[in-house]
């Protein structure tokens, strides 16, 4: 269904204005790449959100510094703002639940052998 709509939507494209269908055609696998993962993924990774949020929360604490001694110092903050909000992305509440992923890797894995030792 994905592929339809994309090769409608490139058609449509071809008469308005053929590079813009060019490159639709060209970055095909990377425009449907999301649909390679559980419909629950889908919305987060085709959305840049997440990045935006990151980008919103460091221009917010930089204004309120205002003027930073040195190129440094200005590091500093945006580091720990974003080790702060990685911290969160791996303890706080699950942006993405792994395990349709999961299930999915270890029904493709072939069954492994154990040997006693």
């Amino acid at each position: 269904m994905a592929r339809r709509f994309l090769a409608e939507t490139v058609a449509r494209w071809e008469g308005i204005r053929p590079e813009v269908a060019e490159k639709l055609e060209e970055a095909s696998d990377d425009v449907l790449a999301c649909f390679h993962f559980p419909s629950s993924h889908r919305k987060r990774i085709r959305t840049t959100n997440c990045v935006e949020r990151l980008n919103q929360g460091i221009r917010r604490r930089t204004r309120v510094v205002r003027i930073f001694p040195n190129r440094e110092a200005a590091l500093r903050l945006i580091t720990a703002l974003c080790v702060e909000q990685s911290e969160e992305w791996e303890t706080g509440r699950r942006y993405l639940d792994m395990r349709p992923l999961e299930e999915e890797a270890q029904e493709e894995k072939p069954e492994q052998v154990k040997i006693a030792s």
